[in-house]
């Protein structure tokens, strides 16, 4: 990066919490942050306020700062910064003129893009991408969303909302009903949100109910027959929908990311084994690989959207 020197505040906005970071526009870097809880149900106003607050709070303490760049929850429009939609998880944040608002707050430059495709962005430029032509980038947690990145270039789509790959058909999900409120989607079984509620389903008279993917992997780890057959189940069917995805838009890598990823060795197996069973041959080779900025990719990707942005070489 040339020609400017400064710092750029980057801000992740996501369902659970709001995270943020200071870097010098000369060498892209985070080496701390922080956070601080979403709070999302208290609404998207509740959250946009308290944004609001903490940029103008690091806007007095930093005179070196250039802009700010953000990375944030829903379906985000990058050339206005607005929230054109968003699920129930953020009551009120559609609608949203997110960009416009920090902007006249600060009288900085802020320019704004979806989480999941600021995170994609980062891993393909810093992370596990680095280097590839094209990167399927998917996030598996709570939910499940994704990027594709060719030529670094994050394709948004002409409606905003390219990379929803969770809300891709699987047919062992279709009597669920997925977060966006329709049935027969991916995220109602692979998400950690899902598999939860996936598991809950099946369970029989005498079987635990778990509040969350986090019970439900201790639950399969001491041996739980069910627990560990909806997790390989879950895995395989993840596995399937990259393949499916992996066959239509034929990238270099696969880079997978988010809590999911953490569920041990058995549950890669499952992916790698329903990839396998759907990937056609020119890509049944394709690796997929393991995200290298867990939480920090966000912020990457939207201080490289911001440079990119305003003008600024990487």
């Amino acid at each position: 990066m040339t020609g400017a020197n400064g710092e750029i505040l980057t801000i992740d906005i996501g369902g659970t919490k709001i995270g943020w970071a200071l870097t010098d526009v000369s060498h892209i870097a985070f080496e701390s942050s922080l956070s601080v809880h979403t709070n999302a149900r208290a609404g998207g106003p509740d959250v946009a306020r308290r944004l609001v607050d903490l940029v103008r709070e690091v806007r007095a303490t930093r005179s070196s700062l250039l802009g700010i760049g953000i990375a944030s929850a829903g379906v985000v429009n990058p050339t206005t910064g607005g929230i054109v939609s968003a699920t129930g998880t953020m009551p009120g944040w559609a609608g949203t003129e997110l960009g416009t608002m920090i902007g006249e707050a600060t009288g900085l430059p802020v320019h704004v893009l979806n989480d999941v495709h600021a995170h994609g962005l980062g891993e393909a430029i810093f992370g596990a991408g680095r280097g590839a032509p094209s990167v399927l980038s998917v996030a598996v947690g709570t939910g499940i969303g994704g990027a594709l990145i060719r030529d670094a270039q994050v394709d948004f789509g002409d409606h905003f909302l390219a990379g929803h790959y969770g809300h891709i058909h699987h047919h062992r999900a279709d009597d669920l009903v997925c977060s966006c409120g329709r049935t027969g989607h991916i995220e109602a079984i692979a998400s950690g949100h899902g598999i939860t509620n996936w598991f809950n389903a099946r369970r029989s008279i005498g079987d635990p109910e778990v509040a969350n993917g986090k019970e439900l992997q201790e639950l399969a780890d001491s041996g739980h027959i069910l627990a560990r057959a909806v997790f390989t189940e879950s895995a395989f069917a993840l596995g399937e929908t990259i393949a499916t995805l992996t066959n239509s838009v034929d990238p270099s890598v696969v880079v997978l990311s988010g809590s999911m990823t953490r569920s041990g060795d058995a549950w890669w197996q499952a992916v790698r084994e329903g990839y396998a069973a759907r990937a056609m041959d020119p890509v049944a080779d394709v690796p997929i690989v393991l995200g290298e900025l867990d939480s920090e990719a966000p912020l990457y990707g939207a201080a490289i959207n911001f440079l990119r942005n305003e003008g600024m070489e990487l």
